[in-house]
């Protein structure tokens, strides 16, 4: 087997590369600069990783955040790679040890931050050190372009000349326009780079901008109906996320807060209840920034109107980024565009740049908050929006976006939208809906056996998506296990597929639309029997707009995530940290009784499956035999 696909499997669990992963890594390995702009959760820390662990001595990978350090470097301890980071909240012994360490070779990847690079004593360090590899991380810092400039990325050049011998130099962003990634390339002097674009768009994120009369009546409706989610709301002042927070603690929500005004001992301890799950709902600044690679998020909700187009696609992309659907809602009100003016105003009066160089980055910030506004305000499609932005423009509309769909887009909700024209394509797909389908048929099995009869198609929906409706609640739906299980699907796509089931002749229902099961049902629940829909590609997309992925029962995915919870108390290690939501439903749907099938799972390689496989397998094969 080619040593990079064994080094993909043996620590990272997954089969193949995907999109310039590849190409990105045979460029650093035989030498060559290289510039990767990918998607969030595109996989960019492979790019950089894989080659660490097949090049000799040490790659240092240049990164803007202490949270994204620990989370990287625990990641990777974890899958059984030895790592350590350098940063500001290291005491002068651990700064030491990892010293020492480094002198030993007991590392083979190390974390920085930019603002080390110009202390004597590290580079006198690194001046001693192998250093075959530069990653630069979040690439995007470098370009005064860009909303997230950081001076400290300019001397990256600088110490890269102070060495004894210029290593291999990487780097990677996920957003960047054509004019940023321009300034990435002069700035770092990358040499004869492999430069890899390979697009922006996020197809398993739904975005949504939403108008409406009250910001805490429509965040209370969309956190009920995604309760035990984990989601960041993200405002734009320390004021608001303090009010906000509040809040939704006296509503009995699992909220805490994130800013700049926090002490470091309370950001931190915030910051980890979010990571470990005790927390379900993170309220923060912008501060809560770059480093969050938690990939469990369900929904970013913006409740106040960010300030570009780069920092809300940033903030948005930190939903869904183990690639399972995943939102991104936009609460908006022209009050966002006044808070937004007056702190682009303020930063130019604080500014310590010349005269003219302080006029000309307020016009900038001018020109990146009227295309925001402007995506609030689009009548159109929100994703060609975006990735028109990027540089990357899309054909045809998603159909997958408020602008597209009418759902949540107009200010006075009880409106029904018009019904979109299909978007005929001439092309004919298939898409597996095996999982949907078996999550609908459950709960008309469930409810029909709490209430001892069946129920009409308004009463499924509503218990699929966790409607808070007063006779839902009297009957006692709300503690059946299929309660709310499909919250982020709309009540359009819900009644869609249960179209296509009766079509298929897996439910049907009387002149009442009282649902029930036909015997063919069980075949589908208890068998695994697939379920596709077959359509034009572009009518498929408007009312089918489903992630398509594997199918799992949701018991054993409830048991699954049980024991992850258990094996990450016991590590000390967020629960993603051990296997992704994404890894246990393809556990689940695969249902592996060996360790050479637990290997087959996207996700578990053989470190991991060594550490985990024993209570996983045990789990799997009670789970087997009960059923």
């Amino acid at each position: 087997m080619d040593r990079k696909l064994e080094i993909l499997q043996k620590y990272f669990g997954y089969s193949q590369f995907r999109g310039a992963q590849e190409a990105l890594i045979d460029a650093q390995t035989t030498g060559r600069d290289a510039f990767g702009v990918m998607p969030t959760g595109g996989g960019k820390s492979l790019c950089y990783q894989i080659p660490a662990l097949m090049l000799p001595g040490i790659t240092l990978v240049i990164s803007p955040l202490i949270s994204l350090m620990q989370d990287q470097v625990l990641a990777l301890k974890t899958a059984g790679i030895p790592a350590a980071y350098l940063n500001s909240s290291l005491t002068p012994e651990q700064l030491r040890a990892v010293y020492r360490n480094l002198r030993r070779g007991m590392y083979k990847i190390v974390y920085v931050a930019p603002e080390r690079l110009t202390g004597e004593g590290f580079l006198s360090l690194c001046r001693e050190l192998p250093i075959s590899l530069v990653a630069v991380d979040e690439a995007h810092c470098i370009s005064q372009w860009g909303p997230d400039f950081r001076p400290s990325y300019l001397r990256i050049p600088e110490f890269l000349e102070q060495l004894p011998r210029r290593p291999v130099v990487s780097a990677y962003t996920a957003t960047a326009t054509p004019t940023v990634r321009q300034d990435i390339l002069q700035n770092l002097r990358l040499q004869d780079p492999l430069v890899m674009v390979t697009g922006f768009d996020r197809p398993n994120l739904r975005f949504e901008v939403r108008k409406p009369d009250s910001k805490r009546g429509e965040l209370l409706t969309l956190l009920a109906l995604r309760k035990g989610k984990s989601g960041i709301v993200y405002c734009s002042t320390r004021k608001e996320v303090e009010a906000v927070c509040v809040f939704l603690q006296e509503k009995k929500f699992a909220a805490t807060r994130y800013h700049a005004g926090l002490s470091d001992e309370e950001r931190k301890q915030n910051q980890e209840d979010f990571l470990y799950d005790r927390k379900t709902v993170m309220v923060a600044t912008n501060a809560f920034g770059m480093g969050i690679d938690k990939s469990n998020v369900s929904f970013v909700i913006h409740y106040n109107m960010p300030q570009s187009m780069e920092g809300y696609y940033q903030e948005a992309g930190r939903a869904g980024r183990d690639g399972e659907k995943a939102e991104c809602i936009l609460l908006f009100g022209k009050r966002d565009i006044g808070t937004a003016n007056f702190f682009i105003q303020k930063t130019y009066e604080e500014s310590e740049q010349p005269q003219e160089e302080r006029e000309l980055q307020r016009q900038r910030d001018l020109q990146r908050l009227d295309r925001m506004v402007g995506y609030c305000d689009t009548p159109g499609c929100l994703r060609q929006y975006i990735l028109n932005y990027f540089g990357q423009p899309l054909e045809r509309p998603c159909g997958n976006c408020s602008g597209c769909t009418g759902i949540a887009a107009a200010k006075k909700p009880k409106e029904k939208a018009a019904s979109p024209v299909p978007l005929k394509t001439g092309k004919i797909v298939s898409r597996d809906i095996t999982r949907e389908a078996q999550m609908v048929l459950s709960c008309i099995r469930r409810v029909e056996s709490a209430l001892g009869h069946g129920s009409t198609i308004t009463m499924t929906v509503q218990a699929l998506r966790g409607s808070q409706a007063k006779r839902l609640l009297e009957s006692g739906l709300q503690n059946i296990s299929t309660f709310g299980i499909m919250a982020s699907y709309s009540r359009e796509e819900i009644r869609e597929i249960l179209t296509h089931l009766k079509f298929l002749g897996l439910v049907s229902w009387d002149k009442n639309e009282v649902v029930t099961l036909t015997p063919y049902a069980s075949g589908v629940l208890f068998h695994g029997n697939p379920v596709t829909v077959t359509l034009d590609e572009g009518e498929l997309r408007q009312r089918f707009p489903l992630s398509g992925t594997v199918t799992a029962d949701s018991r054993l995915l409830l048991e699954l995530k049980e024991l992850r919870a258990q094996l990450a108390k016991k590590e000390k290690v967020p629960a993603y940290v051990i296997f992704t939501n994404a890894t246990l439903e393809d556990m689940a749907a695969k249902l592996p009784q060996t360790m050479e099938a637990l290997l087959t799972v996207s996700g578990v390689g053989s470190v991991k499956a060594q550490r985990y496989g024993k209570p996983l397998l045990k789990l799997l094969k009670a789970y087997q035999g009960a059923n």
